[in-house]
């Protein structure tokens, strides 16, 4: 019997990076998954991977109707679920300065609002005693150069988590936040980085965390599987930070 056996998780941006190893571990756990991510042919691979326990929708958690259309299929497919984690999100990396109100938007928009909208489409969904686990970032307590307008949009759903904790209190429905600090994902390559300074980037994050590497998506999903199984049924309104040490520095 694994962790999560019989229960039916739902992962936002579940086709790579932190996502992908999530869905990927409860699958393992027992799960039955369904990832959603914005590229259909991206999806389609993830679930192809993921194996029989995944099935996948193509939307943008920016787009209200995804949404719909997620706690629809939930509905008739499972009729209902036991864990939603809100992992799809954006950045852009730029200083104030330079930051248009479409840069400002593209960010709160998918991950503020689309966190919100998604939570508020699936809470019928959950189970008693189900959990929610929105995934944030150190930025929201760590400056870090350029990330002003995404820090405060994460920052922003961390609100939401104190909020809804007493909302779902009577559910059982627990609320959590997981904070990645330097995550090994594809990620750094969405940002504009160049493939032959990848690495530099990678060694220049290394040496500013006090365990001297970047996290892997892996252990992300450990902390995500503790917060979303029995072990941690106990713990709600957590913001934990699986970030090697970073946030102290």
């Amino acid at each position: 019997m694994g962790k999560l056996s019989n229960k039916v998780a739902v992962i936002t941006g579940g086709n790579s990076g932190i996502g992908f190893a999530t869905a990927r571990l409860f699958a393992n756990e027992g799960a039955k998954v369904l990832i959603v991510g914005r590229r259909e042919g991206a999806v389609n691979e993830a679930v192809a991977a993921l194996g029989p326990q995944a099935t996948g929708l193509a939307g943008d958690v920016a787009d209200l109707a995804t949404h719909e259309r997620v706690a629809a299929y939930v509905a008739e497919r499972f009729g209902q679920a036991d864990i939603y984690v809100a992992n799809a999100g954006g950045i852009r990396i730029q200083p104030s300065s330079a930051v248009t109100a479409t840069d400002y938007d593209a960010q709160f928009l998918a991950n503020t609002r689309g966190i919100f909208f998604g939570v508020q489409k699936m809470a019928p969904l959950l189970r008693d005693g189900g959990a929610i686990l929105l995934t944030s970032s150190i930025a929201s307590r760590k400056v870090l150069d350029g990330h002003t307008v995404y820090a405060g949009s994460k920052a922003a759903i961390e609100a939401f988590a104190r909020n809804w904790v007493l909302e779902f209190k009577d559910r059982r429905i627990r609320v959590n936040v997981l904070s990645p600090g330097p995550t090994d994902t594809p990620i750094i390559g969405k940002l504009g980085v160049a493939p032959e300074a990848q690495s530099q980037v990678e060694e220049q994050a290394a040496r500013m965390i006090p365990f001297g590497r970047m996290g892997k998506a892996e252990e992300l999903a450990q902390a995500a599987l503790f917060l979303c199984s029995a072990e941690g049924q106990f713990i709600t309104g957590v913001n934990l930070a699986v970030d090697g040490g970073i946030t102290l520095t």
